[in-house]
């Protein structure tokens, strides 16, 4: 947005220099300073050029890192989903999972469950213990390893994954 305002009081500017040239240089051609004005009135249109370029680069730089942003999501949602399934974990114990993925602590989880905070505690162990996890930090790790492990592996040329 900043980019673009100034986009735009740029040619503005270059808009007022440039009438303002055309018309000296239309009255006295060969006056030095009728020239320079003209030259300056060249470089604001460049410069505006240049700031338009800059700005479709920088809005499509944003789109490709939104798209890859929501990619991500989905893919961690997806290893989530395939990894709580090859650990065979209950309904349950999939919805206290994800709120604890989410960084939600025990009480914030049974009041959402509507279940007593020991019952989420419980489920909790027997989560970690499916997943080979002593607690909570290595729950999460787990996920996010699983991710940047395939990221690095699809950003790596194939020579370098063997």
């Amino acid at each position: 947005m900043a980019l673009a305002s100034f986009l735009l009081l740029q040619a503005t500017a270059a808009v007022f220099f440039v009438g303002d040239a055309a018309s000296e240089l239309f009255q006295d051609p060969g006056e030095p300073h009728s020239v320079f004005e003209g030259l300056v009135s060249v470089a604001l249109i460049v410069g505006v050029a240049v700031g338009i370029w800059q700005l479709r680069v920088t809005l499509a730089r944003m789109a490709a890192q939104e798209r890859a942003l929501e990619t991500a999501r989905g893919s961690l949602a997806d290893v989530i989903d395939a990894q709580f399934a090859a650990w065979k974990l209950t309904p349950a114990e999939r919805d206290v999972g994800l709120f604890a993925l989410k960084g939600l602590d025990v009480a914030q989880i049974a009041e959402i469950r509507g279940a007593a905070a020991g019952t989420v505690r419980a489920q909790l162990t027997r989560i970690y213990a499916k997943a080979g996890v002593s607690g909570r930090a290595q729950f999460a790790a787990w996920f996010v390893e699983d991710l940047l492990q395939a990221g690095l592996e699809m950003e790596l040329p194939e020579r370098q994954r063997a």
